[in-house]
């Protein structure tokens, strides 16, 4: 198995693949240099028509360019068929631990009739089937309480989702918006959404911060250092009380925090559950981080190129949660917590999950494996989980034990 960021260390400025990889790499060299050519072309004519696009607004169109983007297009983007891993995809047993978390929280509601359980960015559907399907056999108290409903802009994946809910016999718990329902009662739920959403990458050059524009000469893409191109690039450093070293490289998800605004606006009473790849902002600008943290997914292969593969890889960068812990506060939001995956699976009682049915050897070390990848502090484990409600007083989730606070 790779893990987004394998390798990611202040020690060597390149990446390469953990000795806990398992998935051997495409090499092809068709595969690993052929770009989605319409996609590209779509691209160009705006840089030329405009003299040159912010990287913001190019990764935002080589990712959801209506039909032509990488998570708008088909093909498989996730799982062992795909361009990585997360965590749903490893085990079930992912599922069962934040359907754990999530009869908690009904519970801390004094278990309402109507649960809605909001999940943006649902991939192949995975964490969801998971949730309900344990929900069924572990909790069908909860079960008959859940309102299921995924956000999606892509009808490649709400397909995938839906087919996958169907062949369980769970569609019927589960409703499709293309934008998040308002006055919701429950939990909105997202994993590994907002690391995908699309950056302003910056520069740190004397008392300025400049942001790379995307350039094109006709033959490649190139790059060079303009004004941001959006106020909100100076402000979010100017809110934090710092900003990347000297010449360091940086990325800023503004996308993310009005995403917690959105969601903070959106949720009438509950909890918001975050899992995503990220730092506190002292880490993530911190001046030793020379080349940010953006990195690029192919068929399990880690990359630093953003213009190649163009509409056939992922791009990713690493989320601030110290902006988006303070823009939920500021929206309203309590905080609950802030910990590692590996802290919140194993406070909902992941041990005990990997013992039931250990008269199954086969099945045990199965899943024993799994939790071993779930776990990994460098790897899966270390993905950040952040726990925020409204309307809900000083409530306390036993994911978020603050032991192991991160």
């Amino acid at each position: 198995m790779l893990c987004k960021y394998c390798l990611d260390c202040k020690c060597s400025p390149v990446r390469v693949l953990c000795l806990r990889c398992t998935i051997t790499p495409v090499t092809s060299e068709f595969e690993s240099t052929s770009d989605n050519q319409a996609l590209k072309e779509v691209i160009v004519a705006r840089i030329e028509r405009e003299g040159g696009i912010s990287f913001h607004d190019f990764m935002a169109m080589a990712l959801y360019q209506p039909r032509l983007g990488y998570y708008c297009s088909p093909g498989e983007k996730m799982g062992r068929l795909g361009d990585y891993l997360t965590s749903p995809e490893i085990s079930p047993v992912f599922g069962a631990m934040v359907g754990r978390q999530l009869r908690e929280m009904w519970e801390a509601m004094e278990r309402p009739a109507r649960f809605k359980v909001v999940e943006v960015g649902a991939g192949n559907g995975t964490l969801c089937r998971d949730v309900l399907r344990w929900a069924r056999r572990s909790a069908p108290e909860l079960l008959t309480t859940i309102e299921y409903g995924i956000v999606e802009i892509s009808q490649a994946m709400v397909v995938r989702q839906r087919d996958s809910l169907v062949t369980e016999g769970l569609d019927e718990h589960v409703t499709w918006h293309e934008r998040l329902p308002d006055e919701i009662e429950g939990c909105i739920l997202t994993n590994e959404l907002l690391d995908a959403m699309p950056v302003h990458v910056v520069v740190a050059e004397g008392a300025a911060v400049r942001e790379v524009f995307v350039t094109w000469d006709r033959q490649s893409f190139g790059e060079n250092l303009r004004a941001p191109s959006t106020a909100g690039v100076e402000r979010h450093f100017e809110n934090l009380g710092l900003r990347p070293g000297e010449q360091c490289r940086a990325e800023v998800n503004l996308q993310s925090l009005n995403w917690m605004r959105d969601a903070a606006a959106a949720l009438r009473r509950g909890f918001v559950l975050t899992f995503d790849y990220g730092y506190e902002a002292t880490e993530l600008y911190a001046p030793w981080r020379k080349d940010g943290t953006l990195l690029c997914f192919y068929r399990h292969n880690p990359s630093n190129d953003p213009y190649a593969r163009i509409g056939r890889q992922d791009m990713t960068s690493h989320v601030d949660f110290t902006s988006l812990r303070q823009t939920g506060e500021q929206a309203g939001l309590e905080t609950i917590g802030l910990v590692t995956q590996s802290a919140f699976l194993t406070d909902v009682g992941i041990a005990a999950a990997l013992m039931q049915g250990d008269e199954d050897l086969e099945g045990h070390y199965t899943r024993r494996r799994a939790v071993t990848e779930l776990l990994d502090p460098a790897g899966l484990g270390r993905i950040r989980v952040l726990a925020q409600s409204n309307g809900m007083g000083s409530v306390k989730l036993s994911g978020m034990n603050q032991q192991h606070d991160a």
